[in-house]
Order: structure tokens, then C-alpha cells, then sequence
């Protein structure tokens, strides 16, 4: 099963390893690109007529490396040559619904008990447990069951919860799979045996959010201690300058721009750039630069956005070249991010020569590593062009497996495992939390004065519970020659080390992967920064908004529904400004979490090709590269490629069956998209409208050109009955349709009605605020066990660390007295 030299697969650090890839959604097709692009032969096997993902504009990014069987696993002979694929695979991952796989006589527990070393990877999108795990599992409705489109408000200006375009549950359940699917893979060098793998589309979202978890039980459990305020005072103006630092603004020739001036010198020197740094001097003006609750505030306001509009894009980018000081990202729309400066530097755009498309121009691997790259030789297969040859020689099992022990432990998958975790805030650090989750000891070095953003809501740890969780923190101050000591000699116990700085940092503090790869050979090293570690960009500040907008991310969601063109009013901007703010920096999801997973998902990756081929080496992950991958409908240039899909301009949905509609109280998601779904919505609703009866609907090609037609006759029917109504009548008749429920998502994912029916809470204790609930770690596995665990404090496991690493308590003492830990 290991290694087969007659398998017609590109060198690569994972050659040897099989992957029968039974999906049809991206949230198992990306994982498994990702085993393809390293190497991996992996067999995407498809129903007669191809797979749904032929349709998508991502098919030769997400498909590329792979090889196509065509197999109707409803057929007997053909479920029995699946089988025998399966018995001589490494891996299988599906994204059926729950029983189905069992049901064609490919499930888990059948396939396990014939070939044990199997790592069978599920994605589902409920999960298996409560009232909706057999609904259908269409992204947009678990974003609208959980919350998320109400969250969205803010992109529109009319009332009600709005159309999400980003994939995030998507994405992000396909990192959790790969991580899940590595750590497993390592696992099974060690226990000789496989096992199952289960990610959820609830859980790739619920992954993404960054603090409003613990925002939510602290409000609950202290109602009068800490109430959250309005942003916005009684003038309808911010009551915090961060909305300046942050700027959206348009320029001269109508290009949206995200600044980026966080920092208080960065702010500065945006104020001295736009000619207004007067302001701060002056009684009449100095209160409005820093938010006061007066009118002045949106007169300041107005400045800034005049400033911007005085300039067209051309000079501002010349201004960013000059200062690196002052910097905005330019709101790109579809594939623009393939010619983003950085992305050229980093070689992060490759073009492969796909048989049927030409040359097709997309992203590269999520993952850069520097001995054993990716091997991007072949592009997405056509349908069937290999079946002929894997039906005549399928895999089969290659002899008898090793011998394993009769009881295979029960230990986390990677409790072998200790992490270094250098670096600050969540995009990726929280990448180090997933991997604790799956059992690897991480070990956060925090600053003197503790990880910032424990400090950046008002009540203290919130903002970096969720970040900490499992995590062991130690405070070192890194400009001492001691504090360096110490890092190095965890380096040198360590397997992994994790950092996030900008260019230029960890060498200046001494932990870069030339001095600790130097200190400890075998270290997987990742540098997971904003931009890179060098560049024309290496240097720059990177936030959830700047990396969401310079991506294409905020454009991708808010679509037409805002204006970009030269001459707006300075009222229409201000307007569309707050709805571009909408559609890239939600709490819930944003460009930082999907910079996490990714990280996670590269380390784990990094691990098991250290496994396989001894590599241990240094690996580049950047917030830019990954949200560049869960754009991935967007991040394809090909001749006669389909349009991404796009949604109408407020922002309902995609189409008459794929969109929201008001309910007599409440909205409500349709989601009945494919044609063989038409029956049975007919039928449903047969007793409010006679579908199937009106000519304008014959036929497919009818119904799309009559699609306003469609969507117009649907409201009507939706508005006549209550929105629990119409989940309850239609999803009776597996017909996709949920309530788009008000409250966001981290209190739906806390309610007993949700989250108790689908087990998706543990009780744990936070050393400040108790006892609280927390998710389940996110990733779930059939015998490997899985850590969930509390938040610690800054320099909570100071003493136990240093104690480990031989210094005595005099010692420790000593050092804290100086100052080199905390």
C-alpha cells in the first residue's frame, strides 16, 4: 500500500501515498489538492456525467494533480470496485451525508475492518448528531442556521440578514480535514492503524471567529458587571478613532482603499501624509482626530475621505512606496490578487497547462516549503482519464500490513508533539489551538507585558481566550541574551515552531529558522506572516481588513451591492464605506481565521512529510496566500472560463432557489438549486402555488430565464406563513430550507436548542472567569483522543517551563527580578 513504483504519480515528498477522494463538494476536493499538489496520487471518483465540481470556475485549481474514475457507486459491480480501491488506499475522504456512505457499503466501520490502516476523512455539514444532521449541506444554509447572515446586516442597507459569497464553513472545514487527515497519517506511523476523520461545515465556521465566544459567556455570566456598548455615540459617529486608523475611503479614480494605521506612530503619519496632522494641535479639531462624541468627529470624517478622494490610486501607491509608514490596501475584485506585487515576489501565481483549458493561471500551494516543494506538473484531469486504466489494474492492499498491537493506543494523534509558538494576535496562533486540540504540547512565548490581545476588549483575557486555549504561556523578554537562551533551548526540544512576525523580526530577536533549525536540525520551522518575510510588502501591517481587502474577500461578498466609481458624494461614501466594513471584518469570520486554519493545516502537513522522507526544513504560509486559496472560485484565469458566481445587488442569494426570503415573522434560506430537486419542491408547496403547472418553469432552461419571475412568486408564497413553518414543511421533504436565525452565531453555537441536540459543547474553567462552556475541539477522531481545555494567563507556566529546562527556583527568582521573564 506504501509505496508502489509502478504508480503513475510525480515525485513528491508524499509519493507512495493514496487517496481515493469520493467528494463532491471543495470542503473535501481542497484537502485532498493539497495531498495531490505534495505528491499524493489521489483518484477523484465521479458519478456518470462528472462531478458538481466540473461546474465550478475552481475545478483546475481544486482538481489540479489528480487523476478521474468515473463510477456509479450505485451499481453493484462498480461499489465493489470502490471497494477495492479503498482496500488498497492510504486515504478516502467522502462528504456524503450521514448514512449514505454506509448505505453503498463503503462506510467506515465495513472498509476499516479490511484494510486498518485506512485514514477515512468525512466532512458532513451539521455534523451527526441533532435535528439538522440529514439536512442537505449547503453552505449558505448553516450560515443562515447559525447566525451568520443576520451578522452580515451590515453589508446592506435594507432591512434584514444578507447573502454571504465567501466560502467560509467550506474552507474552513477543508483545513480542518487536512489537519485532521495528517495528524492521523503521523498517528498511524506510530499505531500501525487508521482511522476516521470528521470535520463539519458548522465547525469550519465556528473555527474562524475570534473572540466574541468568550465576549458572549463573559455578558451572560456577569450581565451586570460588563454590558457591550454602541461603536457609534449619540451624533451617530464612532466613539473610537480605530474607524480612522481603519479607514475605507475611495480615491480619485474610484477605487476603494483599506487603510492600515493601528499603531499610534502609523496614525500619525497618515494624519502628516493627508495634510491634517495640524489637527492634533489645534482646541477646535483635537478631540474629533481621537473619536470625541461631537459633531466636529464627522466633520474630521469628511476630511479624511476628502484627503483620500484628492489623489487617484496611481499616487497613492507611489506615496506607500516612499513611506512604509502609511499603507492601504486596494480593494481588488475576482482574480486581481494574482498580480498583487507581493504574490509575484513570493512566486505564489504558477500557471499549469490543463488538457482542456490551456494554460489555466492560479495560486500555488498553501504551503512553501524549502526542500521539498510542491510538485505542479499536471493540470485537473478530464473526466474519466483514468478509468480505463484503474479499472483494469485497481489498487489492492500490497501484502500483509506490519504487525500492530492488538490494542491500538488511545492517545491524542499528535501527543508526541511540542510547539513553539512565536508571535502575536490570531491569524497565526490560532493555527497553534488547532493543533493543541489534536494533542501537540504548545508553548506560547508571550512579550514582557503579555499577548496583546488580552488587552483589546475591555474586560480582561477575553480577546485572547479562544486564541489560548490548551496553550502553556511563558513571558521572556526577547532583546536580553537570557531570554533568547531560554527560546533556544525550547527550540531545541521542540518539533515544530510557529511564527508570525513581520520581515525582519525574528531574526532581530534571534529566532528565525536560520538560528533555530541551527540550534535543532530536525525543527519544522513555519513562518506564517501577514505578506512574508521579505518583499515589497514583508514590512507591512497586516489586519483582518487589510489582508480582506487587498485578497479580494470584502469584494467578493459585497458584490454589487455598493458603488466603485469616480464622483461620489461624500455622503454616498461614507454609506458604502460602512457596508464595505460589513463584508470583510465580521467578528465571526474574516481573513484571520482562515490564515489560521491554513497555518494549522501547513504544520500538520509539515509533520508527516518530515514522516515519510526525513525533510525537516523551513515552510512559508501568509494571510495573503491562504485567503488567496478559499477565494479559490475567484483565483483561476483561464480562456472561456464561467463567471464566479455572484449575488444579486442587495444581496438575497445567487438565484430563486438558492437565496433569502421573508417569512410572515421572520427570513428564511432556500436552498434547491439542482434540478433534482425541482420535484420535490414542487411538491412541497403544491398546496400554496402550482410550480410544476406554470409554463415559465418547464424546464430548466426555462426557470433560469425566468429565474426574477421565480423569485417573485416564491416571496409571495414565503410571506404567507410563518419562517419555522416552512424549515419544518420543506426540510420534512428534504428540500434544503432553515430559519435565518437573528442571534449571532456565538450565542446560537451556545444554545441548548442547537447546540446541546448536536453535542457540540464541553465545560471547562478559565482561571479569571470560571466555569464556561467551549466548543469540542474541532476536529473529531474515532480513537484518537482530542484535548479541550480552558485559556491560560500570561506567564501562567512560567516557573513549570523554566523548571524543565533545569534552572533552579533561586534562578527563576533571579530572572524575574531582571526582568527576562514574567
Amino acid at each position: 500500500m506504501e509505496d508502489d513504483p509502478t504508480a503513475d504519480t510525480p515525485a513528491g515528498p508524499l509519493s507512495g501515498l493514496r487517496v481515493l477522494d469520493l467528494s463532491n463538494s471543495p470542503a473535501g476536493a481542497q484537502a485532498s489538492q493539497t495531498l495531490a499538489d505534495f505528491g499524493a496520487e489521489v483518484v477523484q471518483v465521479e458519478p456518470p456525467g462528472g462531478s458538481a465540481l466540473r461546474g465550478l470556475p475552481s475545478y483546475p485549481l481544486i482538481c489540479r494533480g489528480k487523476k478521474s474514475m468515473v463510477l456509479d457507486l450505485h451499481d453493484a459491480g462498480d461499489a465493489a470496485l470502490a471497494w477495492d480501491m479503498a482496500l488498497g488506499a492510504d486515504v478516502l475522504i467522502e462528504t456524503f451525508r450521514p448514512g449514505v456512505v454506509e448505505r453503498l457499503g463503503l462506510g467506515y466501520q465495513d472498509l476499516s475492518a479490511a484494510n486498518r490502516r485506512l485514514v477515512y476523512g468525512s466532512v458532513t455539514g451539521f455534523g451527526r448528531k441533532g435535528p439538522y444532521a440529514n439536512a442537505k449541506a449547503y453552505e449558505a444554509l448553516v450560515m443562515a442556521r447559525v447566525g451568520a447572515l443576520w451578522a452580515s446586516q451590515g453589508m446592506v442597507a435594507r432591512e434584514g440578514p444578507a447573502h454571504v459569497s465567501v466560502p467560509y464553513c467550506s474552507y474552513g472545514a477543508s483545513q480542518q480535514l487536512l489537519t485532521g487527515i495528517c495528524a492521523a497519517l503521523h498517528e498511524r506511523e506510530r499505531s500501525g492503524r487508521g482511522q476516521h476523520v470528521d470535520a463539519t461545515l458548522v465547525n469550519g465556521l465556528a473555527s474562524l471567529g475570534t473572540w466574541n465566544w468568550y465576549l458572549n459567556v463573559i455578558t451572560s455570566k456577569f450581565p451586570d458587571a460588563f454590558t457591550p456598548s454602541s461603536p457609534f455615540g449619540t451624533h451617530g459617529l464612532p466613539l473610537s478613532p480605530m474607524v480612522f486608523m481603519l479607514l475605507i475611503a475611495l480615491s480619485k479614480d474610484g477605487r476603494w482603499l483599506q487603510f492600515s494605521q493601528v499603531q499610534l506612530h502609523l496614525y500619525m503619519e497618515m494624519l502628516k501624509v493627508m495634510g491634517l496632522d495640524w489637527m492634533l494641535q489645534d482646541e477646535e479639531w483635537k478631540d474629533a482626530v481621537w473619536a470625541a462624541d461631537t459633531p466636529k468627529t464627522g466633520e474630521f470624517w469628511d476630511k479624511l475621505y476628502e484627503a483620500v478622494q484628492s489623489k487617484t490610486l496611481a499616487e497613492w501607491n507611489e506615496i506607500f512606496e516612499n513611506d512604509h509608514n502609511v499603507w492601504a490596501e486596494t480593494m481588488r475584485r475576482g482574480s486581481e490578487l494574482l498580480d498583487h506585487p507581493q504574490m509575484q515576489h513570493l512566486g505564489a501565481v504558477v500557471e499549469i497547462d490543463d488538457a482542456e483549458r490551456g494554460l489555466v493561471r492560479q495560486p500555488g500551494p498553501i504551503v512553501k516549503m524549502s526542500d521539498t516543494p510542491a510538485v505542479l506538473e499536471r493540470g485537473a484531469p478530464a473526466l474519466d482519464a483514468d478509468g480505463e486504466g484503474l479499472r483494469s489494474a485497481p489498487w489492492k492492499a500490497s501484502g500483509s500490513p506490519p504487525p500492530i498491537a492488538q490494542l491500538p493506543p488511545r492517545g491524542p494523534a499528535l501527543g508526541d508533539v511540542t510547539m513553539l509558538e512565536l508571535g502575536t494576535f490570531f491569524a497565526a496562533p490560532f493555527g497553534g489551538t488547532v493543533l493543541r486540540e489534536v494533542g501537540a504540547r504548545v508553548i506560547k512565548v508571550e512579550p514582557m507585558e503579555g499577548e496583546p490581545m488580552r488587552a483589546l476588549l475591555p474586560f480582561p483575557e477575553v480577546g485572547a481566550a479562544k486564541c489560548m486555549q490548551g496553550k502553556e504561556s511563558i513571558c521572556v523578554d526577547l532583546s536580553t541574551d537570557e531570554g533568547r537562551e531560554i527560546v533556544h533551548a525550547l527550540a531545541k526540544r521542540s518539533d515544530v515552531v510557529l511564527q508570525s512576525f513581520r520581515a525582519g523580526v525574528a531574526k532581530r530577536q534571534g529566532v528565525d529558522a536560520i538560528t533555530l533549525r541551527g540550534i535543532n536540525p530536525d525543527l519544522v520551522y513555519l513562518n506564517s506572516p501577514g505578506y512574508g518575510i521579505d518583499g515589497p510588502c514583508g514590512d507591512r501591517p497586516a489586519y483582518a481588513p487589510t489582508i480582506g481587502a487587498g485578497s479580494g474577500l470584502v469584494m467578493r461578498n459585497i458584490g454589487t451591492a455598493i458603488d466603485e466609481r469616480p464622483g461620489l458624494s461624500l455622503k454616498e461614501i461614507r454609506a458604502d464605506a460602512m457596508h464595505l466594513s460589513g463584508a470583510g471584518t465580521t467578528e465571526y469570520a474574516q481573513a484571520d481565521g482562515i490564515s489560521a486554519l491554513t497555518a494549522a493545516s501547513a504544520m500538520a502537513l509539515g509533520l508527516l512529510v518530515r514522516d515519510r522522507v526525513g525533510a525537516s526544513q523551513e515552510m512559508l504560509t501568509t494571510m495573503l496566500t491562504s485567503t488567496a486559496h478559499a477565494l479559490a472560485d475567484d483565483m483561476v484565469e483561464y480562456k472561456d472560463r464561467r463567471p464566479t458566481q455572484a449575488a444579486d445587488p442587495e444581496l438575497f442569494g445567487y438565484s430563486a432557489r438558492y437565496r433569502l426570503y421573508k417569512a410572515a415573522d421572520e427570513w428564511v434560506y432556500l436552498a434547491a438549486p439542482l434540478l433534482d430537486e425541482w420535484p420535490a419542491l414542487c411538491a412541497a408547496l403544491e398546496s400554496e402555488v402550482d410550480l410544476a403547472g406554470d409554463a415559465r418553469f418547464t424546464d430548466e432552461e426555462a426557470r433560469s430565464s425566468n429565474d426574477a419571475a421565480l423569485a417573485e412568486v416564491l416571496a409571495g408564497v414565503f410571506a404567507g406563513k410563518p419562517a419555522q413553518h416552512w424549515e419544518d414543511l420543506l426540510l420534512a421533504a428534504d428540500v434544503g430550507c432553515v430559519v435565518a436565525h437573528r442571534a449571532p452565531p456565538e450565542s446560537v453555537l451556545q444554545s441548548a436548542e442547537f447546540a446541546l441536540a448536536a453535542d457540540l459543547l464541553v465545560e471547562v474553567e478559565h482561571p479569571t472567569f470560571g466555569e464556561h462552556v467551549r466548543l469540542r475541539p474541532y476536529i473529531a477522531f474515532s480513537r484518537s483522543e482530542t484535548v479541550a481545555e480552558p485559556g491560560s494567563l500570561a506567564g501562567q507556566h512560567t516557573d513549570t517551563i523554566l523548571n524543565e529546562l533545569g534552572y533552579s527556583a533561586a534562578a527563576i527568582a533571579d530572572l524575574r527580578e531582571r526582568k527576562v521573564v514574567a
